[in-house]
Order: C-alpha cells, then sequence, then structure tokens
C-alpha cells in the first residue's frame, strides 16, 4: 500500500474526498488548482517536518481553535503532516521529561524543524514575567528561533504582541518578529486567528520548500491580502447606507451594516468572511453573530483602537452590483453621505431609485 493510500485509509475518507480537500487547499491559498497532486504528494510523504511549539504570554485560544477543526483533524495534523515534537498542552510528557525531549528534538533536528510560538514575548527586566522550565521565555525565543528552519508566530499575540502589549504594558510585551528582528518571521495574526490559515501555511511549506508570499507585514497574502469590508456580508447594506444605530435596534436585528457601531472591517486585512470558524455555516464569525469587527489582525488597530470608536475608510470602492431598492434606507443619512462613506456609484444610485420610488409613493397617496 502507497502512503497515500495508507493516509486515506487512516483518514476513512475515500480518493476523492482526498483530491477535493487537496483542491480546496489550493484555491484557499491562491493557487491553480492544478498544484493539487502535488499537495497531496507532500500531505501524504513518510518524511514529516518536526515541530516545536512554543507558549509566551497567552491564553491558549490560538491552540483551541485548532483543535476544532475537521479538515484535517488534530490527530491528522500531528501524526500525518507534522510531527508535534513539543507542545506544553498537547504533550503526554510533563515536568523534565517533556523538557529533555524538547532539546534532544532540537538537536537532531537542528535546520530542519518549524518553530511555532504562541504567546507575546515579555522584554522587560530580561523577561522574568514569562518563564518556562525555569528559564525566560525571552531566552527560548533567542536561542530556538535562529535554529529552525521556519518560525511562525500563530495569533495576535505572538505576532503584535496582543492585549499584553495593550497600554501601559508592564512586562514590555511585544512580537516575535521584534525580537528576531534579524531573521523571517511569518506572522499568522488573529484572536484566535483561523486555523486554516495556519494550515494552509504549513501545507504551502511542505509543498513548496518555502513559505507563501508575505505582505509587509509578514502575514500570507492569501489569507490577508484583502479588506474584511470588501466581502462582508453586510457590505450591501453600507452601499445603501443602512446601518445599526445600537445593539438591538431594528436595523441591528434586521442585520443592518455596523460600521457606526465601531466595526473595524474597513481597515482590517483579513479572510474572515469568506473563512467561517468552527466549519458551521453562515454567521460563524464576529460580524456574522452581530458584534463589530475588532481589528484583531491590525497592529495598529486591535487592543490598541477602542473597541466602539468608529474607524475611516480606507479604499473607498463603489460595490459590483446597485444596492437593492426595495429595502427602506436609514434615515438621517443623504445618498451624498452614503457615497462618500465609500460606496461612490452603488449608494448614489440606489439611494436615486429609492427616492423616486418614495417621490411615486407620496404622490399616489396624495391623490
Amino acid at each position: 500500500m502507497s502512503n497515500r493510500d495508507a493516509t486515506i485509509s487512516r483518514l476513512g475518507i475515500n480518493r476523492r474526498d482526498f483530491l477535493k480537500f487537496c483542491t480546496a487547499t489550493a484555491t484557499a491559498m491562491g493557487l491553480s488548482t492544478s498544484v493539487a497532486p502535488r499537495i497531496a504528494a507532500a500531505i501524504t510523504s513518510p518524511n514529516r517536518p518536526p515541530v516545536i511549539w512554543l507558549h509566551g504570554q497567552e491564553c491558549t485560544g490560538c491552540t483551541e481553535s485548532l483543535l476544532r477543526p475537521s479538515h484535517p483533524t488534530l490527530d491528522h495534523l500531528i501524526l500525518d503532516l507534522i510531527s508535534l515534537d513539543y507542545h506544553e498542552t498537547l504533550s503526554a510528557g510533563a515536568g523534565h521529561q517533556a523538557e529533555h525531549f524538547l532539546h534532544e528534538s532540537v538537536k537532531a533536528n537542528t535546520g530542519k524543524f518549524i518553530l511555532v510560538i504562541e504567546g507575546a514575548v515579555p522584554v522587560k527586566d530580561g523577561g522574568v514575567y514569562c518563564q518556562v522550565g525555569g528559564r525566560p521565555f525571552l531566552d527560548m525565543v533567542k536561542e530556538l528561533g535562529p535554529q529552525a528552519a521556519a518560525v511562525i508566530a500563530i495569533g495576535s499575540c505572538a505576532s503584535w504582541g496582543g492585549i499584553q502589549s495593550a497600554p501601559p504594558n508592564p512586562t514590555g510585551a511585544t512580537g516575535v518578529p521584534t525580537v528576531l528582528n534579524d531573521i523571517p518571521v511569518i506572522s499568522i495574526p488573529g484572536c484566535p486567528p483561523h486555523p486554516q490559515n495556519f494550515l494552509s501555511t504549513v501545507i504551502h511549506y511542505l509543498t513548496f520548500k518555502k513559505l507563501p508570499a508575505l505582505d509587509d507585514k509578514g502575514r500570507p497574502l492569501f489569507a490577508y491580502g484583502r479588506l474584511i469590508h470588501e466581502n462582508c456580508e453586510r457590505r450591501p447594506h453600507f452601499d445603501a447606507g443602512r446601518f445599526a444605530g445600537r445593539f438591538g435596534d431594528e436595523g441591528h436585528r434586521k442585520g443592518y451594516c455596523l460600521f457606526k457601531l465601531g466595526c473595524k472591517g474597513p481597515i482590517t486585512h483579513a479572510n474572515c468572511p469568506s473563512q467561517l470558524f468552527c466549519e458551521v455555516g453562515s454567521g460563524a464569525w464576529p460580524v456574522g453573530t452581530g458584534h463589530p469587527c475588532f481589528g484583531c489582525t491590525e497592529k495598529e488597530v486591535g487592543f490598541h483602537v477602542p473597541l466602539f470608536t468608529q474607524t475611516y475608510i480606507r479604499n473607498p470602492t463603489p460595490a459590483a452590483t446597485p444596492p437593492p431598492v426595495d429595502a427602506e434606507k436609514e434615515s438621517g443619512l443623504t445618498a451624498g453621505g452614503a457615497a462618500v462613506a465609500g460606496a461612490a456609484v452603488g449608494a448614489a444610485v440606489g439611494a436615486t431609485m429609492m427616492a423616486g420610488k418614495k417621490a411615486a409613493d407620496s404622490q399616489d397617496d396624495g391623490e
């Protein structure tokens, strides 16, 4: 039995479903579906890269999110895709046993292992505010980072410093790229990030032996190349000038745009609207449940800008289609105001058509 057949058999799926998964993974990374066979070969290769996963100042939410997906499942990830040699939450061993295995794995795989870091790194007072096995976490990051084949900072805490770095930041918490400023670090921000963004990054590395294309902040472009506002399910309401004014009002209940409630989607790069959480369908992300985007994937936004502070529109662009004309526009917002807000063409046309309809209705009522 080939490695691929053995893996498919262990997963309890058929070959067709396995190839569909590989094709979907390629699509999620913005690659041609023709690379699906290469992804399949990488996934089923017996040469699994060792992974060492460190925890700093964090809530373990990134690990928790990794436990949820079923494509692939956690057991497939750590038994078939990678060799998870050290993880303080998932390791079977503990104490001196776990620390010993960590050092043995690093020694045997120097220059070959993938270092994943979850949590911020406190640098004040020599990093004494976070210690593992009696050592400052700061020292561990500085020691293991240069020995790794690739370094991945998972979550907003590891990427930027997260909530620990919010003023007054008493521990001097910062992100991994700041500590390892002389080597490349790929950041997968989010609070928590979508596990598929992490898995796709690992699969890309296994397939092409290199990291995916990154933006100027070290984030994979396939996941963080577009603004949330561009693909948000509430975008048609924004274009039509329909906004929720407060939690629980009529607009909020109808699913109107959350811009006035402080939604940071217009300045936040992430694929949350298309890569929903927990694989439960529509609504499985904050905006889908009626809560404004917090902007956690942006260094200068999440945990630094008050939640209900209204943001600005970074890229004012019209919608692909005019907004619907059969729903009432929120009172108090002119067509010009909606256009300036970011949907110049769509909102202006839609508002004009609605105004004409209301005028005609008023005339009929008068007659």
